[in-house]
């Protein structure tokens, strides 16, 4: 019986209990602030860095992992985990240089242990669109499908994984050089909330609205326009020290389209500090029925 590890990086911002449910390896991005530099998801945490990010004078800036930190990774999950296959699932390659630095571990991982194989994959997502690939990726190795198989099922939800997110500026990711085609957004008046999502991995202008609100609600509407009313849809609500604005989001969602499986994440230090305080959203995709697995179909 092969034994298929999962690794991703902590912008997937996969909630931990899932990350300890499913046997997800995660890789942390860096954090520098000033001269201090600090682990995504280990030596900073959400609650501590997000009160701190809204009186910075300074936003700090992220760095993905290097190769010898992918290499590490990987070289770990062989030697003390027994894996014999490994599928590491990573962020958009437009917005951050993490895809590249696992090719290229995957290439000196290869020269000491040429007969594992490591499958690097692209999502051309960010934030939950990438963490629920890596989740049925994980339920799926889980329930022992090949690594052909779990490869499939990954780049099959690249075209249908979508994000939709607001916030009450877009000043961070603005700061952090990642507004892609959503520049003209930043001149919008007081009040004005500006949608945005994620098409071919960069950030794209999806609409505005006057409110929360009203987000929320063409939120849903962009929601049903994509997968239709009768879909049914596996979601994420996620959110950068926002978790009432989540709810509020979830509770409009969940009364206009059926919600399959459920999830509210917050982002990662490394994601939040370019989204910043605040930010509320959705990462969703179809559920294709039989195709959909479930906790029942694996075993630990």
């Amino acid at each position: 019986m092969s034994r298929i590890a999962v690794v991703t990086d902590s912008t997937a911002s996969i909630p931990e209990r899932i990350i300890k449910e499913l046997n997800i390896h995660l890789v942390p991005y860096y954090i520098h602030c000033g001269e201090e530099v600090f682990l995504d998801l280990v030596t900073v945490q959400r609650e501590t860095f997000f009160q701190w990010l809204t009186t910075a004078k300074k936003l700090p800036t992220t760095s993905n992992p290097g190769p010898g930190d992918y290499l590490t990774m990987y070289t770990k999950l062989v030697e003390e985990e027994g894996a014999d296959g490994i599928i590491s699932i990573h962020m958009t390659s437009k917005g951050s240089g993490a895809y590249g630095s696992a090719t290229v571990a995957k290439s000196m991982f290869l020269e000491n242990i040429p007969n594992v194989r490591v499958e690097v994959i692209d999502t051309l997502n960010v934030s939950m669109c990438q963490g629920w690939m890596v989740i049925e990726a994980a339920k799926a190795a889980l329930a022992n499908w090949s690594l052909d198989d779990i490869i499939q099922r990954v780049r099959s939800m690249i075209p249908i994984t979508h994000m939709v997110q607001t916030a009450d500026t877009l000043k961070y990711l603005y700061m952090g050089g990642r507004i892609g085609k959503a520049k003209h957004l930043l001149g919008s008046i007081l009040n004005i909330k500006p949608l945005i999502g994620m098409e071919d991995g960069i950030i794209v202008p999806l609409g505005q609205a006057r409110s929360r609100k009203k987000a929320y609600r063409m939120m849903a509407e962009i929601v049903e326009k994509t997968v239709g009313k009768d879909r049914k849809i596996d979601v994420a609500f996620v959110h950068a020290a926002a978790l009432e604005e989540a709810n509020k989001l979830k509770a409009i969602i969940e009364a206009r389209l059926e919600c399959v499986e459920t999830v509210i994440a917050e982002l990662s230090p490394a994601l939040g500090v370019h989204t910043g305080p605040g930010t509320a959203g959705i990462c969703f995709y179809p559920v294709l029925g039989r195709d959909k697995l479930s906790k029942n179909d694996f075993k630990r």
